[in-house]
């Protein structure tokens, strides 16, 4: 019991979500952007399949350079 894999069911075929290749990306844009970026995602990586994934969208509060001790937006150019 405690190795049995929990899948699901897709179409009639059944399949393990541990079977799934995953990706986390990380993308940090200014706020003018965010809306172009989102747009341009949905519009590339949608595959039409089982996990095409997420995107999740959150405020990042600050930013810092480290080499220069720049803080805020301009740290993104």
């Amino acid at each position: 019991m405690g190795n049995e894999r929990h899948g699901s069911v897709y179409r009639g075929v059944p399949y393990s979500t541990s079977d799934i290749e995953r990706r986390h990306l990380s993308i940090v844009v200014n706020d003018d952007f965010k809306e172009r970026t989102i747009k341009t995602i949905l519009e590339f990586a949608k595959t039409g399949q089982v996990g095409d994934g997420k995107i999740f969208v959150s405020d990042i509060e600050e930013c810092y350079r480290i080499r220069t001790g720049e803080k805020g937006g301009q740290t993104l150019n």
